[in-house]
């Protein structure tokens, strides 16, 4: 007898935190994506059964402990614990898994919280920053130019390599200084969180959370509207990604309300806020606020059609409106209604690879939901030409591993699908 959807993903779900895998680093060894995962994980979404025997490959299960087959939900998660931690001195740690089951009234087993999730080289980025002394006002603008460089170029390897030194520098300059120049330092640093959040956020890890605070706690002190701005926008997109879509809907949009939509040196701020609440409204079902924002955000791009750039990894254009209205019906399910935004696109002329390389996976899982096999690969290559790194991304995986064991043959697929990392 098979066990209820619910053990079966706590099931999942204790396994992995036994094997200290966050939910993005099982995805990328199965196939799916994070937010996948999780819904396996919470009794949301069943696990396909062809997908049964790499989840128990990932987790060093077998087949009939992850069908529940043979063992009870709850003695089958003893079973699992004992098996993955059979050494006298993880005993303690099993009990804890044991007694998180147990505390929630079912087989499920909860992490410790989101900071707990976080990969290993994030934790050592946020939480062990190398000794660093103060450095002059435009040595560190000169170290986030950088490192904003390599992100808006898709170049995630060398971004994590300049993190850790650019915010140990910043934490430090801030410290030692006072007055307009701390206000500077902090608005610098909240920058840099903003991008190892963004970085997080790409590897689907929780540490997004850490980092997405500490740049919000670092804007606020720098009393300036455009830092506060863009570190409410990605603290947003963490809450969205743990299912808090209201409440970044409601932080977004209040943040936006404290902009003057007159003020041309604030309305790129203003803009990228309403778009990333749009798109949070669609991933928590509510159309009606998701394409009310959408409109207004158009209509700030009419108003300042000149809006500085430079201020946000997301440029406030109408192309970004179109790029967003895309995403939005993505999300709502609604994809035939993004086709016209699609066709009004002229990706070459978006100005970085992060962003093209975004805009053509958002036509990607466009064409996949309109059941285009054909044209999402087409999308998908253009991914890779633009920002290879991408391509590894949980979620891009995903959609390819969903691509090449759909119903359809596609030449190149299977090759793409191999160096990309979809094929194991």
């Amino acid at each position: 007898m098979g066990i209820h959807d619910q053990d079966l993903g706590a099931l999942i779900r204790g396994a992995r935190c036994t094997l200290r895998l966050t939910q993005g680093q099982l995805g990328q060894r199965v196939g799916y994506s994070a937010s996948a995962i999780s819904r396996i994980e919470s009794g949301k979404m069943r696990l396909d059964p062809a997908a049964a025997p790499r989840f128990a490959k990932a987790l060093n299960l077998s087949l009939d402990q992850l069908r529940g087959s043979t063992v009870p939900g709850r003695a089958l998660i003893a079973t699992v614990a004992s098996t993955l931690m059979p050494d006298e001195e993880d005993a303690l740690r099993r009990r804890g898994v044991l007694a998180g089951a147990l505390a929630t009234g079912m087989t499920a087993v909860v992490g410790a919280g989101p900071a707990a999730a976080a990969t290993a080289d994030l934790d050592d980025l946020l939480f062990r920053l190398p000794d660093a002394g103060p450095a002059p006002l435009k040595n560190l603008l000169s170290e986030v130019v950088t490192a904003r460089r390599h992100y808006t170029a898709a170049r995630y390897a060398e971004l994590g390599r300049v993190l850790p030194g650019l915010l140990a520098t910043a934490e430090a300059t801030r410290e030692a200084a006072g007055g307009t120049v701390r206000r500077q330092a902090a608005a610098l640093l909240a920058r840099g969180y903003v991008l190892a959040a963004e970085l997080a956020l790409k590897e689907h890890s929780d540490a997004a959370w850490v980092a997405a605070d500490r740049a919000l706690t670092a804007a606020r002190s720098s009393g300036l509207p455009i830092p506060v701005g863009e570190a409410s926008r990605v603290l947003a997109i963490t809450m969205r990604r743990s299912s808090r879509c209201a409440s970044a809907v409601n932080l977004l949009h209040n943040q936006a309300a404290e902009l003057d939509p007159a003020d041309p040196r604030t309305a790129a701020v203003r803009t990228t806020l309403l778009l990333t609440a749009a798109y949070s409204a669609a991933a928590g079902s509510d159309r009606t606020t998701a394409l009310s924002l959408l409109d207004e955000a158009e209509d700030e791009t009419a108003r300042h059609p000149e809006a500085p750039r430079g201020l946000f990894t997301v440029e406030a254009t109408r192309t970004q409106v179109d790029l967003y209205r895309i995403s939005v019906h993505n999300t709502l399910g609604t994809p035939d209604e993004g086709v016209m935004a699609a066709d009004r696109l002229n990706v070459d002329h978006i100005p970085t690879a992060e962003r093209r390389a975004r805009a053509w996976t958002d036509i990607a899982r466009m064409h996949h939901a309109l059941g285009q096999g054909t044209e999402t690969f087409a999308a998908l290559r253009r991914v890779e030409q633009e920002a290879p790194q991408e391509t590894r991304r949980p979620a891009l995986r995903a959609l390819t591993t969903n691509l090449l064991y759909g119903p359809a043959r596609i030449p190149g697929l299977r090759e793409f699908a191999g160096r990309t990392g979809a094929l194991v």
